[in-house]
């Protein structure tokens, strides 16, 4: 069979060509219903060679001006990471696009980007460093320590890791049920204990918390590796007494372990290992929920936290990360209404609290043309943080 396809040059097909093609197509089809004693498998070769020349015939100018993707690591699918991505997807697609795609005053070229969920903090700037994701979003101390080759990091230090800007705050919570008769954490031992999945930031926290407070794996009667959005059924199904997350509230996966048959709430995390916690580090600070920001949380939950960030490499464009930086700050109010967790957000906060890496060339430069940058922030050298710059203006 002979079949003649337009030419793959042109942006359109005439519809003189089309009718032809059409006429063709109609032939092959025609032959296929008659010849009755073909083979099937002959006739799917027909058919998808009919597929493969319709494929060929699209316009290769469509193909030029297709968008460019990109990718913001998040965490489980219940958390707030994973409303965090796809907040900043959707402001950057409410902003970013190109001309080509119908925008009078449209960017040069069009960006996509996609949030998936993901493992976490640690697995997020793993994945960075690998070139894998251009952006994703990570606890403050777990950007401490990538950068800084330390803890979990320690041998495997990421120096090109920058910082784009901080969210929300993010207490680490242990959640038991009623059950357990859990009240703190000496009241975890003997039990069932979900210490999260590996390459997690709560399972590194939890695991900073328990060097603190000089326990080990052997305290508890067992312990599980579940990710964020399969441990609140796993304690509402009873098969678990508690577990550990760093998120910010109102959470609904939390809501829904107060909730359940398991009548969880969170515990306090107080004393002198905490406090040691705190005081020995920039990137943790004291954090309560307050009762009644869950059913049945009938007291304030003290404990201590960390910061939601947003990172990326140094490999990555500073077009891109100017983009998503404006994209974010100048829909700030559409951006706050995603997750309650956002709304006390303050511009000149997020630019600031959380960030051990230095600031990506690209959100500076937005920053700078905002009028959002002290002027001390102008000062920053490459690779200098904010705390360098500080010890180096003592200095001088």
């Amino acid at each position: 069979l002979m079949i003649r396809r337009p030419p793959r040059s042109t942006h359109c097909i005439s519809s003189a060509a089309s009718d032809v093609y059409k006429r063709q197509l109609n032939n092959i089809v025609k032959l296929i219903i008659n010849k009755r004693g073909v083979h099937m498998k002959k006739m799917m070769s027909l058919i998808s060679a009919v597929l493969v020349m319709f494929a060929f015939s699209s316009p290769i100018t469509s193909i030029a001006k297709s968008a460019e993707f990109f990718t913001i690591g998040t965490g489980g699918p219940t958390g707030v990471y994973f409303q965090t991505g796809n907040a900043i997807c959707k402001m950057l697609h409410k902003s970013a696009i190109s001309a080509d795609h119908g925008r009078k005053k449209g960017t040069a070229k069009a960006y996509r980007c996609t949030a998936p969920s993901t493992g976490g903090s640690n697995y997020n700037i793993g994945q960075i460093k690998d070139g894998e994701f251009q952006f994703g979003v990570a606890q403050s101390d777990w950007q401490y320590h990538a950068y800084n080759g330390s803890s979990k990091w320690e041998g495997k230090q990421f120096s090109d890791l920058r910082a784009v800007f901080s969210v929300h705050n993010e207490p680490f919570q242990i959640w038991a049920s009623k059950k357990s008769k859990i009240k703190d954490f000496k009241g975890l031992k003997g039990k069932t204990v979900n210490i999260g999945n590996p390459g997690s930031g709560q399972r590194g926290t939890m695991e900073e918390l328990m060097k603190a407070m000089g326990a080990d794996m052997s305290m508890f009667k067992a312990t599980t590796e579940l990710t964020s959005s399969e441990q609140v059924k796993a304690l509402c199904d009873g098969k678990i007494d508690a577990f550990g997350y760093s998120v910010g509230f109102p959470n609904g996966a939390m809501e829904q372990a107060a909730t359940c048959k398991a009548k969880a709430s969170p515990i306090n995390l107080t004393g002198a290992p905490v406090q040691g916690l705190i005081d020995g580090a920039d990137y943790y600070a004291k954090a309560v929920i307050p009762k009644g920001t869950y059913s049945n949380q009938k007291k304030d939950a003290t404990t201590f936290g960390v910061k939601a960030t947003v990172v990326t490499s140094a490999n990555v464009s500073e077009e891109l990360v100017y983009l998503v930086t404006k994209a974010v700050m100048e829909n700030f109010d559409d951006f706050r209404a995603q997750h309650p967790a956002f709304g006390p957000l303050e511009k000149k906060n997020m630019i600031a609290d959380g960030l051990s890496a230095p600031l990506h060339p690209g959100a500076i430069k937005y920053y700078k043309e905002a009028g959002l940058m002290s002027v001390s922030y102008t000062h920053l050298r490459a690779h200098e943080t904010r705390h360098d710059l500080v010890c180096r203006l003592l200095l001088e």
